[in-house]
């Protein structure tokens, strides 16, 4: 009946901490997608309903990065916090051993790992497809809606267009001027009085009916100028091309057919087989990342929180640089993506074991240190 209360005491104080450290973590990578997010509602006038809808796309990419940074910092937060406020010390004096107060930890963990594990299988291929697809039919919808007076809209392929005036229900532009590039060998310069523009939402072809112009065009030494009543002209949205699916865009069996089959590049077999197992190395992150946390927090006595949070930010500093030079090696076939995605998991393993059989002895770094070196000398 103790333990058990313990138990329920150290998963409340660790969820709560973890919550709070997710949200946070999230919104932080979140803010990188915001500013477009929003220029497409301001620049394009896309509803919000919408936006939010391609933010909920994009969250499982960023969750499963997130749940372990947060569990990381929430097992730290939570064991420094007893360890500063001498609780841990009571426990032990109860009769409880460090040995004792790994359930809680590993129990929270195996649910914190098997919510990240069914983010990265299902919900991170359908996201990503689901935000790439909807981002293009979210251009060819409102491509005609991209236009603002006295900006230079360049977005369009080897096209650029500039309104001086444009009333947006209508669709009616005044004082059009148009850089078509598309033809390198010879390109074009309109200008024009009024125009009207239209799109198809299906293709996000772009219709520019221009009023009372002339077309510019110069083809070596040879210079034209052309008078027009009504010139139409059409442009590629830049998203009317197919949807291009990436190895982080495939589900499981998907990136297992790729890396089996002869058709694909062994380039790209190699980013398969790293994305593969990448699926599974994140959440079993959140294990490691228990294991170092918990000696981490008991021997943060003194700091608060803000040694805490900065150790956390320091372990996943070193722990996500590395990995994404191992990623980098295994894609160019210098290094086996299984040792690429999953050493960094097992180099903090290690240490974390190590950190915690010091704990269970009473023992620090430092002092391990100290013995190893006298034991060293009278060798």
């Amino acid at each position: 009946m103790k333990h058990g209360i313990i138990n329920r005491y150290l998963m409340r104080e660790i969820t709560g901490i973890f919550v709070l450290g997710l949200t946070i973590f999230t919104l932080v990578l979140l803010m990188g997608r915001m500013v477009k997010l929003m220029e497409m509602v301001v620049a394009n006038g896309v509803p919000l309903a919408e936006v939010l809808r391609l933010i909920v796309l994009l969250l499982p990419s960023f969750l499963v990065l997130t749940i372990p940074m947060a569990f990381l910092l929430a097992v730290l937060l939570a064991f420094g916090r007893l360890s500063s406020d001498n609780e841990i010390t009571v426990l032990k004096a109860s009769g409880l051993s460090l040995g004792a107060l790994l359930p809680p930890v590993l129990l929270t963990a195996t649910a914190a790992a098997l919510l990240t594990l069914f983010i990265s299988v299902e919900a991170v291929p359908w996201g990503n497809t689901g935000f790439k697809q909807m981002t293009m039919d979210v251009a060819r919808k409102y491509a005609a809606s991209a236009i603002r007076e006295r900006i230079f809209r360049d977005d369009l392929p080897n096209i650029v267009l500039y309104v001086d005036q444009y009333d947006e229900a209508r669709r009616t532009m005044q004082r059009v001027m148009i850089q078509d590039s598309r033809d390198a060998e010879r390109p074009l310069t309109i200008f024009a009085k009024s125009g009207l523009i239209s799109s198809d939402d299906g293709t996000g072809v772009l219709r520019i009916l221009l009023k009372n112009g002339t077309i510019h065009t110069q083809q070596k030494d040879d210079y034209r100028l052309i008078s027009f009543g009504e010139y139409l002209l059409t442009a590629e949205s830049g998203r009317s091309t197919p949807l291009v699916r990436t190895e982080m865009d495939l589900g499981i069996g998907e990136l297992r057919s790729g890396i089996a089959s002869s058709k694909v590049s062994p380039q790209t077999r190699l980013k398969m087989a790293t994305e593969l197992h990448s699926r599974f190395a994140f959440p079993f992150a959140t294990f490691v990342f228990a294991i170092l946390a918990l000696p981490l927090g008991l021997s943060n006595r003194r700091s608060g929180k803000g040694s805490g949070f900065t150790i956390s930010i320091l372990i996943l500093l070193v722990y996500y640089v590395l990995l994404s030079f191992l990623r980098t090696l295994a894609e160019k076939g210098g290094i086996s993506p299984v040792l690429a995605v999953w050493l960094p998991n097992l180099t903090f393993l290690s240490i974390g074991l190590l950190l915690l059989r010091l704990a269970s002895q009473e023992m620090t770094i430092r002092s391990a240190l100290v013995r190893l070196f006298r034991f060293g000398r009278t060798a």
